[in-house]
């Protein structure tokens, strides 16, 4: 008896599963990684810090469901660009 084939290599998977971002997320997540900081993109947006950290984790969060979990802003800056919901060049 032979075994089945084993699991799929990502490599051959295809594309990794993207989150789904609401407008209001994209416009925050893009803000922030171009800013040196929540604050000033809190300000920038006239949204208070909370409001910035409430809805990184809810992105974090979406990230973590489809299976690409990240706990950083690099981590978030890698997805951002793998997702091309940011280009280098708007960094």
């Amino acid at each position: 008896m032979t075994a089945g084939p084993g699991p799929v290599p990502d490599s051959v998977a295809g594309p990794p599963r993207r989150p789904a971002l609401s407008p209001r997320e994209l416009e925050i997540l893009r803000l922030w990684l171009r800013s040196e900081s929540k604050t000033v993109a809190a300000s920038e947006l006239g949204i208070s810090l909370g409001t910035i950290n409430t809805h990184l984790i809810r992105i974090r969060a979406k990230y973590a469901v489809v299976g690409r979990p990240v706990s950083d802003k690099t981590g978030l800056l890698i997805r951002a660009l793998q997702d091309g919901l940011v280009s280098l060049s708007e960094l």
